[in-house]
């Protein structure tokens, strides 16, 4: 039975996005999965998503399998607010999979939230899903014109309607026959009474890893979540692969031929965690590269190199060790405005990056500064950044980004901008520079990016840079994000 109930913290809203305090995208979810006889799965599960916490703050979820049916409890808040013991104690079973959610398709109300649950030939299930549908519209409607109804407007209630209307006999098989029909970015996570389902989209657009403790069996987005459990990892789900994973151990279905590989390249830039590994490449490392050939690229006399806080920390430290120059800290974070229930005055919204962001002053004054930010999306927090560090008495700033401009909106599960509300798409780096009200400002090369993940750039998806879609989007889609004509400088 399906167990999510009416937020307990009033109007629950995303106010960082709404009032700008967010830096730059964010990602769309966050899927883990255990399979594991004995163990304590929906703890395990728990303790996992908060593994994966960074990839969505707007609501959690955790489905249980004990054999006979799926229980899940799911609801809008950090996961630490949505679930307490009492609920992980009503949440007994041998199979979970849960979700942390940002939303993209689909706004953020409780009837969005996830795992989404299901009900196939085969029995109940509940889905988790880390990516974005470009063919929503078309799914749904034809399922509107066979009569069936939607309470969701998330595109992971199309994907668990696929499930359904399969007349396979296995849940397995169904979902095989449900990737042929979805397009875009999915990586899934699906709980039965009895088995746990990884499903990665034929593009391998989101990660999504498989690991493995005492006999137990887990799935998720990221290889970090693995260690928060204990768990060692044993490989990635391949692209277009229906990973079964259940008493008889794991067994395979390339369900669709993969396509040309086009993982989010700014999973390394920025989305997941620093610990995390995709592709076998540590993250932390890949961003510690990006760093380092920015400062090569882009030198500069300066006293101090400083970044913005957290993400960007491993890119300055790059920087510093190329450059010579010291690396410190310029800035302290307040780690708990991830979100809030209570709206914020006019003055504060008007500055709300003074709310996660106290500049060093003793650091700071007097100093010419390198200042490393992993990327720069609409630009209404760089400014502020910049004149914090003014306030606090800089010599000179000197802005560097460790991608290229982004110029171009993601259909694939990233919340970005219209093309007209993101900077790069607008001005070129000069007019970027005196908006934000940097001394200087250089952005990494697409080269030297592909270079400090060690990959081929075929191995990835750079379209916010390049415009190069590798998975067509249909136009009405498209327009939808493409609201200017204008060529970007």
């Amino acid at each position: 039975m399906h167990s999510a109930h009416s937020c307990r913290h009033g109007s629950c809203r995303n106010d960082a996005g709404r009032y700008g305090w967010e830096r730059t995208w964010r990602d769309a979810c966050g899927v883990f999965g255990i399979w594991g006889p004995g163990e304590d799965v929906s703890r395990q599960t728990f303790f996992g998503l908060y593994g994966l916490q960074h990839r969505g703050q707007e609501s959690a979820g955790i489905a249980v399998g004990d054999g006979s049916n799926v229980t899940l409890h799911a609801d809008l808040g950090l996961v630490s607010q949505v679930f307490d013991e009492e609920i992980i104690g009503r949440l007994t079973g041998h199979v979970a999979v849960g979700h942390v959610r940002y939303s993209t398709t689909g706004s953020n109300v409780l009837a969005n939230v996830q795992p989404m649950r299901g009900e196939h030939k085969s029995g109940p299930f509940a889905v988790s899903h880390n990516g974005n549908l470009i063919n929503t519209a078309a799914l749904r409607g034809e399922f509107e014109r066979q009569g069936h109804q939607f309470t969701s407007t998330s595109d992971t209630a199309v994907i668990a309607k696929l499930i359904e209307a399969s007349s396979a006999d296995a849940i397995e098989d169904a979902v095989a026959e449900a990737m042929v029909q979805m397009e875009g970015a999915y990586s899934l996570g699906i709980c039965t009474p009895d088995r746990l389902i990884a499903v990665r989209d034929p593009h391998g657009v989101r990660p999504l890893c498989i690991g493995q403790m005492d006999g137990a069996w887990v799935v998720a987005s990221e290889t970090c979540a693995l260690g928060v459990v204990g768990a060692e990892f044993v490989r990635e789900v391949l692209p277009g692969e229906v990973v079964v994973l259940d008493k008889d151990g794991q067994r395979a279905i390339q369900a669709v031929e993969p396509s040309e590989t086009a993982c989010c390249v700014f999973e390394f830039i920025y989305f997941a965690r620093p610990d995390s590994h995709i592709y076998g490449k540590s993250v932390y490392m890949a961003r510690l590269h990006m760093g380092q050939y920015l400062a090569e690229q882009a030198p500069v006399d300066a006293d101090l190199v400083i970044g913005i806080p957290e993400s960007a920390i491993p890119h300055a430290m790059g920087y510093a060790q190329k450059s010579d120059i010291p690396y410190g800290e310029g800035f302290i974070k307040n780690r708990y405005i991830h979100r809030t229930f209570i709206m914020p005055d006019q003055r504060l919204r008007d500055a709300g990056v003074r709310m996660k962001l106290a500049p060093l002053r003793e650091a700071v004054a007097g100093k010419r500064l390198v200042v490393v930010d992993d990327s720069i999306v609409r630009g209404t927090t760089t400014g502020p950044e910049i004149a914090l560090l003014r306030e606090a008495g800089a010599k000179e700033i000197h802005l560097r980004i460790s991608c290229p401009p982004i110029r171009f909106p993601c259909f694939y599960g990233i919340d970005t901008s219209t093309r007209k509300e993101l900077i790069g798409s607008r001005m070129d780096v000069e007019e970027i520079r005196q908006h934000v009200g940097a001394d200087s400002l250089a952005f990494l090369e697409m080269e030297n990016l592909v270079k400090a993940v060690g990959l081929p750039k075929t191995n990835f998806c750079t379209a916010c840079f390049d415009e190069m879609y590798p998975i067509a989007v249909p136009d009405a889609v498209r327009t939808s994000k493409y609201d200017f004509e204008e060529t970007p400088a």
